[in-house]
């Protein structure tokens, strides 16, 4: 694929460039595989919605067509398990968990990255993706399978890492 530049204009970045060097969806690291697009995740509701409310144009108009978003604030009733399962971005900068090229967080990066971005923080971010298989350990251990009502706010937080928490 031909490098393609991306310039992001938006409420938290103004300016902000990067290339996209992979082909959407493709050449992901061996042990990074999740097992949802952000197109799906969009669609099952996470985030309570406000996440990509002001910066659809970085990314393909499909992603958006079934997105479950709220403009005005986050609305927990959108995540697929209706509950709240999020930290305020204030947390996460505390904890130095923001990469400054992804100042709204991982969902930012795997959102780019998906996209064909390669980055100098992808081996810390999938590094952070494969510790939320402890709750997925956690879910399979206390819930009957199937049982989508055990656990709702860990399974709506997998969801928010690419991990689909509707299957076990």
């Amino acid at each position: 694929m031909k490098p393609k530049q991306i310039i992001v204009n938006d409420r938290m970045q103004k300016g902000y460039r990067y290339s996209r060097v992979v082909s959407p969806g493709r050449q992901f690291a061996p042990d990074f595989q999740p097992e949802l697009s952000p197109k799906q995740m969009l669609a099952l509701g996470v985030f309570g919605g406000k996440y990509m409310s002001d910066c659809r144009k970085e990314f393909p108009a499909t992603w958006f067509t079934h997105a479950k978003l709220s403009p005005k604030g986050r609305n927990p009733a959108l995540n697929y398990f209706g509950v709240d399962a999020s930290k305020p971005l204030s947390y996460w900068r505390k904890k130095g968990w923001i990469h400054p090229d992804d100042p709204r967080g991982w969902f930012q990066w795997y959102c780019r990255y998906w996209m064909g971005r390669r980055h100098e923080d992808d081996a810390r971010q999938i590094k952070r993706w494969k510790q939320m298989e402890r709750h997925i350990a956690q879910v399979k251990r206390n819930c009957e399978p199937g049982d989508c009502h055990c656990r709702p706010r860990q399974r709506q937080a997998l969801l928010h890492w690419a991990y689909d928490s509707r299957k076990f």
